[in-house]
């Protein structure tokens, strides 16, 4: 039986948060005001630590400047993000996790609250094939700064991870026998009906709620 190993990207298999170092970017590449920008930005960001961001409301913001891009244009500027951003956010240890996994037969799955396009380059540069994540709405090739679906966030995952496996039909597959890495108390719901929690780099609250369930806390930075 196939085991499903699950993770979450921004702060566990990443050291930063890939949604928060794409508003960075659009500013880097001048396609927002800064100084507005950037507060915002920040301010989202602390909203997500808290627990109590309004995801439908930070992704229009996050996606809005470049809303009406041709795929040419969002595919050269991604590139760009990956090699200034992203690049100095990878970890050998968290590529390790995961080569072990897929070493040991498991299926390799990211699971995350940011968008896609963000992290659709991302998931293949880890090498991992499977992502659910927050997907944008697109008409006519480009994005119309929607969200489609619901926000891959808090019990959202849980919900787009059962429709997911229901869309691939193996029943062997399932969080029966899943294990789930995660750094964000956001993510407590999953982390509960998973077949193993483990908490990385956690933040205070979610290493409190591993210490009292017994749950397995390592680091990867």
């Amino acid at each position: 039986m196939t085991r499903l190993a699950i993770f979450d990207l921004d702060n566990t298999l990443l050291g930063g948060d890939s949604d928060h170092a794409w508003g960075e970017y659009l500013i880097h590449a001048g396609l927002v005001n800064a100084d507005e920008h950037r507060r915002r930005n920040d301010g989202f960001y602390a909203q997500y630590k808290a627990g109590v961001l309004d995801m439908n409301e930070y992704l229009e913001f996050a996606i809005a400047p470049v809303v009406g891009f041709s795929p040419e244009r969002l595919t050269a500027l991604h590139a760009e993000f990956m090699k200034l951003f992203v690049e100095p956010m990878m970890l050998p240890a968290a590529q390790t996790l995961v080569n072990k996994h897929k070493v040991e037969g498991d299926l390799c799955l990211i699971v995350t609250a940011t968008n896609r396009f963000v992290t659709g380059p991302i998931a293949e540069r880890l090498g991992v094939h499977d992502l659910i994540a927050t997907d944008l709405e697109i008409k006519n090739e480009v994005f119309t700064g929607k969200i489609s679906g619901i926000p891959c966030f808090k019990a959202g995952k849980i919900n787009k991870l059962q429709d997911w496996l229901t869309e691939r039909g193996d029943t062997s597959l399932g969080l029966h026998n899943s294990i789930f890495y995660s750094d964000s108390f956001n993510d407590i719901p999953l982390l509960e009906v998973a077949a193993e929690a483990v908490a990385v780099d956690p933040d205070d609250t979610l290493r409190a709620h591993a210490d009292s369930k017994g749950w397995r806390v390592i680091s990867l930075r």
